[in-house]
């Protein structure tokens, strides 16, 4: 199978594990505005186009100024300013988060509390009034992802489609993304159909799990074309991909996340390129670093995945 090439990522201006950020958390926190600049420039000269901020608070501090939580103090006043005000230079499409308004690691609650949904909401509202301008603002990424477990639960489709409600009020330009986990555990039947028809998103990216090493990269080609099925007979939600481009320096989800080789990612995209429209990673920052770049984040081999992939996207272009 030909490997599609990445056309978007994940983007956070902090790592909200701690253990899993420990190459780049440091170095992303002291992030000036030129220096996002510079790895958002990046990311497009690697031929990407979507990008998906992963939250616009965390840790119960916003990114932003609202009355909710307090700014966090970094090294950039105004970074979702610009993030988007750069996308807009570079025609890029930018997803903006509408969280983490409880604990990232409680997403049930952060479903179903409805103090969390309020700020969630209120949040939505105070971000497009601030940042609605931008040609890049795309549309929402929600991160409160759930586990599928067979089929979509009561509690992740009614917090899908509270959000989309509150989008639609804004009209019809914005489009909505989520990346559920769970895809090998998904039951591809007459029920999920009907999860799907009534899910109210534009685009389901599905990790591939396979960072986390819960898939097998034999496996993974399987899962996305069952899939495929069901999301073409439902008619709603267009495909899309979450690639893993890590590993683990040690236990999984307690340790420090380091670059996949670029051997393992082609298989990766192998595997999912014949059924998804768009391959998002997570991701690039921390994880793919420009040789020289003046805003290198991550470990040293982050270098290699970001030559190695080029190389591979050169050898595209000479074919």
């Amino acid at each position: 199978m030909e490997a599609k090439r990445i056309t978007g990522t994940w983007f956070e201006f902090l790592h909200h594990n701690e253990a899993e950020g420990k190459y780049w958390n440091t170095a992303l926190t002291a992030f000036s505005e030129k220096q996002w600049r510079e790895k958002i420039r990046e990311m497009k000269e690697a031929g990407m186009r979507y990008i998906a901020l992963l939250a616009t608070a965390l840790h119960f501090k916003a990114y932003f100024k609202t009355r909710i939580f307090p700014e966090w103090e970094i090294g950039c006043a105004d970074p979702i300013e610009v993030l988007l005000d750069e996308a807009d230079r570079q025609q890029m499409r930018v997803f903006i988060s509408t969280g983490f308004y409880g604990d990232w690691m409680d997403p049930i609650g952060n479903m179903t509390d409805p103090a969390v949904l309020k700020r969630m909401l209120t949040a939505i509202n105070e971000l497009s009034a601030l940042y609605g301008h931008h040609e890049s603002f795309y549309g929402w990424y929600y991160p409160d992802e759930t586990w599928i477990k067979g089929h979509l639960s009561p509690e992740f489709m009614h917090y899908v489609n509270l959000s989309s409600a509150e989008i639609h009020k804004m009209g019809s330009r914005f489009k909505t993304l989520i990346g559920p986990y769970g895809t090998r555990d998904v039951i591809a039947d007459d029920q999920y159909i009907r999860d799907l028809e009534a899910l109210d998103i534009d685009f389901m990216a599905y990790q591939d799990e396979i960072g986390v090493q819960k898939t097998k990269l034999a496996e993974s080609a399987g899962f996305y074309e069952r899939l495929k099925r069901v999301h073409d007979k439902a008619g709603r939600a267009k495909l899309w991909a979450d690639v893993e481009v890590f590993e683990f320096e040690g236990e999984v989800y307690k340790s420090a996340l380091l670059p996949a080789p670029f051997e393992r990612v082609k298989k990766q995209l192998e595997a999912v390129s014949p059924y998804v429209e768009e391959i998002l990673i997570y991701e690039y920052p921390g994880l793919m670093n420009k040789p020289g770049s003046g805003a290198f984040a991550g470990h040293p081999s982050s270098e290699k995945l970001y030559t190695d992939y080029m190389a591979f996207c050169k050898s595209k272009q000479d074919e």
